[in-house]
């Protein structure tokens, strides 16, 4: 069963905020491609313009976050950014938040949904593939992208 995914307005920013900083470092590691500080993660989470952006949350029974996914607009395109608490993965969380952000970037005319992980990110590697997204590999680096128009 796929799990519901819901947009999330300005109001949101906080439990997102609180799902970010409840990732393990090492998880913040591969979700940023480095390792940032928690102020950092929170300077972060402030700039997002849920105007213009979008952020998609799956929650649990308390309404928590446990599964996120940013979509950042920019001229023709949209970059995905996607994380998961530990004890709910392996459960099509991600896969469910990749297809709600590429249905919206489709929806907002974008011609491609992009997304940047460390090569070492075997689990968003995998997510990738199965959504069809052409994975370029460089340096330690990942780009996968899908047309979406």
């Amino acid at each position: 069963m796929t799990p519901p995914v819901r947009r999330l307005t300005g109001s949101g920013r906080d439990p997102f905020l609180a799902h970010l900083l409840a990732l393990p470092p090492e998880d913040i590691r591969l979700r940023f491609g480095t390792a940032l500080a928690p102020e950092s993660v929170a300077a972060y989470a402030e700039r997002i313009d849920f105007g213009t952006d979008a952020v998609f949350a799956v929650h649990d029974d308390a309404l928590a976050v446990i599964g996120a996914a940013h979509v950042g607009f920019y001229d023709g395109g949209a970059e995905l950014g996607v994380s998961v608490l530990p004890g709910h993965r392996s459960r099509g969380l991600g896969s469910a938040l990749l297809t709600r952000a590429s249905e919206h970037a489709r929806n907002r005319n974008a011609a491609r949904l992009y997304m940047h992980c460390l090569a070492e990110n075997d689990v968003m590697m995998r997510i990738a593939r199965r959504a069809g997204m052409s994975i370029v590999v460089s340096a330690g680096e990942a780009d996968a992208h899908v047309g979406v128009a």
